[in-house]
């Protein structure tokens, strides 16, 4: 027993006696007043995978030179897999490192480092106690609580800083502010993470009819700021330093099987590292992909008219544990403009058409400064704290299903990956073809717009954003939406409700509601346990969330078993295995194998659905359960799912948008809602600083 844990040894026990001190945090710097509390926010946010440490940056000579002189580890089996002078091996895992575009350190002036194993420069020659542009760290803190945390109004602020006033100055003290003003001047002179944001108007441009519809003579303001400067901003934050990786590498276990864990473990990312690699000015360098997302949000809870269309960016070197626990790997870069009309001119084809080029137009004036650094490494320092020639590209786009049927330009009941018919959605493709945008181009050259509607679900008169930038094919970057397709769509929105639609039609409309009420009282009976979300009025509730639909998918086949057929309960039974095999963190080819495995038993056992009549017509109109097959080759290019989920960006609503519309006063919110961002960003840019 630790000498700082005293005993208590009255009537026989033993019971600890914990340090009244807070417990920090040492990835993310939050207090904790337990130990218990710490080890469980630990396991959540910052658990990684075993093995997996940042890559080591040896060149590939020097790696050669280790292998000849025989100072490379051999595998299992007696040699080394793969090609042996680039595999590393880390713990029990193997890396396979990209051996040309592996991320070697430099100076701030490009020269690559003699020594890629030597200390860092220093990030800053402040003192440790410099707090500028705050006096103190009482300051500081002060403005991160207020502001941050508790979020206080104005009014409240100043308020307080009155009364704390009140009760220093008879003693010759200060409050840490003097007025709310000063205490928004001190955090906008922040030097930290700072990215303006500039805004630009567009409109229609076409020909106008006699009397036009409002819409046509109507402006679409959009709000972005510098994309290029969130990336550099983000890349300087230390507080990734140990959970980033600086280049494309291939990882197997003792066994020599592949894994499948972050961004740049799938073939994508090594792809990319290929087509960059033939440029020798690029040798050495560290690809830095861009992952966007975008969704629409409402944020008006009465009236529901108050909608944004935020726009979110996040570098695909950063860690998926990361992402997900939203430690400042996420940024908003813009608010896209939401066009509206009457319901006479909705359906209008040249709004429709209106609609997808601005948003294509928009998303592509937003990122063209990003376009030469795609093309030419630019020397940045790293989380790490070395400096490395970096070079950009698009990655991943995150976005709900029917965000994708306007970015990729594919009408609805198409797959928005594979060309196959929406007749043929329905059958478990296996060596299917995938679109990309010379498939779309050679099609548009011999089929008229009718054809290539009607047969292929291309729509030729957009032109995605992506064809401007290098290396970027909007079908191929287009990846599996978890939240979306599978656990929203394919389990709450299709099986729950087939099954309720079947039972209806075995037993009745009488008999039916009936054993709808025995279920709901059997989900409403679970009991309280970790895990397990209480359903206390069964799942007979209009707003439902992701957690909700998850935590239904741990209950639903026991409250449903007695009242359906086998082949139904098998069904349902290797689609919630396959959902849970497909939201690990740590994907393996076993894996992989027993993931389409259960699509195959499902795409068999699903057809009850078909003979009990509640699916008479089939699965051919339904392409978010066509999607399911394409998750094998998602997690073997972009590695493991739940890193690149629209769950993520639905939680960054929160504080990106839904959060700074409450705080301000509702009158031309968007304005003040960018202030917020801004401030907060520079905030937790600062303290990321003041911990480094």
């Amino acid at each position: 027993m630790p000498a700082s844990l005293p005993m208590n040894r009255r009537h026989g026990r033993e019971d600890r006696v914990y340090n009244p001190l807070r417990l920090p945090c040492l990835s993310c710097h939050r207090i904790f007043r337990n130990l218990s509390g710490l080890t469980k926010h630990t396991n959540t946010h910052h658990a990684r995978p075993h093995g997996h440490t940042l890559l080591p940056h040896e060149t590939a000579i020097d790696k050669e030179a280790h292998h000849m002189n025989g100072d490379l580890d051999e595998g299992p089996q007696g040699k080394t897999p793969g090609n042996a002078p680039q595999m590393l091996q880390e713990g029990r895992l193997y890396h396979l490192v990209h051996p040309v575009l592996n991320g070697r350190p430099c100076d701030s002036n490009g020269k690559f480092l003699e020594d890629p194993k030597s200390q860092p420069p220093p990030r800053t020659e402040s003192t440790a106690n410099d707090w500028t542009p705050f006096t103190s760290r009482l300051q500081f803190e002060t403005a991160d609580f207020v502001f941050q945390h508790a979020r206080m109004s104005q009014g409240n602020i100043n308020h307080l800083l009155e009364l704390w006033a009140a009760s220093l100055i008879p003693y010759g003290a200060l409050p840490p502010f003097a007025s709310v003003q000063h205490l928004l001047e001190t955090m906008d002179s922040i030097p930290f993470g700072d990215a303006p944001w500039t805004s630009f108007k567009a409109r229609y441009t076409g020909d106008l009819p006699l009397n036009p519809p409002p819409w046509m003579t109507a402006e679409y303001e959009f709000a972005h700021r510098d994309p290029l400067v969130c990336v550099r901003n983000m890349l300087a934050n230390p507080d990734f330093s140990d959970e980033f990786d600086i280049a494309p590498y291939r990882e197997y276990d003792p066994s020599l099987k592949r894994r499948y864990t972050n961004l740049l473990s799938g073939d994508w990312a090594w792809d990319q590292a290929d087509i960059i690699a033939k440029d020798p000015e690029t040798h050495g360098a560290m690809f830095c992909p861009l992952i966007l997302g975008s969704d629409k949000t409402t944020v008006s809870v009465a009236t529901g008219q108050n909608e944004y269309h935020p726009v979110y960016l996040s570098l695909g070197n950063v860690w998926n544990n990361v992402r997900r626990a939203h430690r400042n790997a996420i940024l908003v870069v813009a608010f896209l403009s939401i066009p509206k009309t009457e319901k006479r001119y909705a359906n209008d084809a040249r709004f429709r058409h209106f609609r997808r080029e601005l948003f294509h137009a928009s998303l592509s004036l937003i990122l063209r400064p990003l376009h030469a650094s795609m093309l030419k490494p630019e020397i940045m320092r790293c989380p790490d704290g070395h400096f490395r020639r970096v070079i950009y590209g698009l990655g991943p786009y995150i976005a709900d299903y029917m965000e994708q049927i306007v970015v990729t330009a594919i009408v609805q009941n198409w797959c928005v990956t594979c060309p196959t018919r929406r007749q043929n959605l329905q059958d478990l493709c296996e060596g299917f073809n995938i679109r990309t945008r010379e498939y779309a181009k050679a099609l548009a050259g011999v089929c008229s717009r009718k054809k290539l509607w009607n047969d292929h679900g291309i729509i030729s008169a957009v032109t995605p954003f992506s064809d401007e930038f290098p290396r970027a094919d909007i079908h191929e970057l287009i990846a599996g939406d978890l939240l979306h397709q599978i656990i929203k769509g394919c389990f709450k929105d299709h099986l729950v409700d087939w099954v309720f639609a079947y039972i209806l039609l075995e037993h009745g409309q009488t008999k039916g509601h009936e054993i709808w009420g025995q279920i709901d009282r059997r989900l409403a009976a679970v009991p309280t346990f970790p895990g397990l979300r209480p359903f206390h009025q069964g799942r007979d509730f209009k707003q439902w969330t992701g957690d909700d639909s998850k935590g239904l998918m741990k209950i639903f086949l026991p409250a449903v078993v007695d009242f359906i057929p086998p082949d139904m309960t098998r069904a349902i039974q290797y689609f919630m295995e396959f959902c849970y095999l497909v939201r690990r963190s740590i994907q393996t080819e076993d894996t992989v194998a027993r993931i389409t495995h259960c699509l195959e038993r499902y795409h068999h056992y699903r057809q009850i659905f078909v003979t009990t009549g509640v699916r008479p017509d089939g699965f051919s109109s339904l392409p978010l359960q066509h999607s399911a097959c394409h998750y094998p080759r998602h997690i073997r290019q972009f590695g493991a799912p739940n890193g690149l989920c629209s769950s993520i960006t639905e939680s960054k609503h929160i504080k990106a948008v839904k959060e700074p519309w409450r705080r301000s006063n509702k009158y031309k919110p968007l304005a003040q809602m960018l202030t917020t961002n801004q401030r907060t960003d520079k905030l937790a840019a600062a303290r990321a600083d003041f911990t480094e």
